[in-house]
């Protein structure tokens, strides 16, 4: 291994990964539950300073789950916007894990972090599956989504924000929803406490033949179809411990993907589809690997 070292957090809803990694190659990583701001910040710094005393980093990359402050001209910049989970709505994220830290460092959402890794070294790196535009989404404790435009993650007034979108409903589904904002935006429908809410329990202890999936099926390919009509992105990657975690919904994702469209999209169709709406490739290193990406374009930039 090679190269200068840099350090990366991802920093998610359920769990927070600190690393360091020489290129991309990651030489140690530590999973820290997410907890309190407080608690989960300060054990990622306390790892940190120790690793930097061993040695210095040149970069550290932090990609958190949103939604995120990042316009460094704002008062707020690097801080937790208004967000449903408990007691993280203002957390400094980024202020907090640069205090100990003098080398320069970037934050982004875990999603965008995570899209440029498969852009670079994923599934946009593949032959067939030029990188100029990747949506990543996951769907775990919540659902994000993030874009590798060109190399480089989208950006504009805010980052995309694609959990909170409101989609087509699947006739005759009455489920209201879980997110306290919006209700039965695309989050409130499928991530991992909705699909509890809806089921009553846990969605990894319903049945894969469960009819009740068709509709979880139903509202997520409405998301990438909306995606895939408004950005003409090559490939909807889709991860996080829903995405990942039951290869039976994505098919019946794909299914409904091409059904909704109706032959709209000529790059669309049942054929097709299996290469545009897949798995990351870099399965959950995506996440982390995110992290060191931003690392590592603060190095190229100097």
């Amino acid at each position: 291994m090679s190269g200068p070292l840099v350090a990366g957090v991802e920093l998610g809803g359920t769990k927070m990964v600190v690393l360091r990694a020489r290129g991309r190659e990651i030489v140690d990583r530590v999973t820290i539950p997410t907890t309190s701001p407080a608690e989960t910040l300060g054990a990622g710094v306390e790892l940190l300073t120790r690793w930097q005393a061993e040695e210095a980093f040149a970069a550290l990359g932090i990609g958190s789950f949103g939604p995120l402050r990042l316009d460094r001209n704002a008062a707020d910049f690097g801080h937790m916007l208004p967000t449903p989970k408990p007691g993280w709505t203002g957390a400094n994220i980024y202020g907090v894990l640069i205090a100990a830290l003098p080398c320069p460092a970037a934050i982004d959402t875990d999603v965008n972090g995570a899209a440029l890794a498969e852009a670079r070294w994923g599934a946009g790196a593949e032959a067939d599956a030029p990188s100029d535009c990747l949506c990543y989404l996951t769907i775990g404790t919540g659902l994000g989504g993030g874009f590798a435009l060109h190399g480089k993650a989208l950006h504009g007034a805010m980052h995309p924000e694609l959990g909170h979108i409101l989609i087509r409903r699947a006739p005759g589904d009455s489920f209201a929803g879980a997110c306290p904002f919006h209700g039965d935006c695309i989050e409130g429908l499928v991530s991992g406490p909705a699909l509890a809410a809806r089921f009553g329990v846990p969605g990894d202890r319903i049945a894969a033949d469960d009819p009740r999936w068709d509709d979880v099926a139903h509202d997520i390919a409405q998301l990438v179809g909306t995606i895939l009509l408004t950005t003409a992105a090559r490939q909807v990657l889709i991860g996080g411990g829903v995405g990942m975690g039951r290869a039976d919904l994505l098919d019946r994702v794909r299914a409904k993907v091409v059904a909704q469209l109706g032959g709209y999209l000529p790059f669309v169709d049942a054929g097709s589809i299996a290469t545009i709406v897949r798995t990351p490739v870099l399965g959950d290193q995506a996440g982390p690997l995110g992290a060191v990406a931003l690392a590592m374009d603060l190095i190229n930039r100097q």
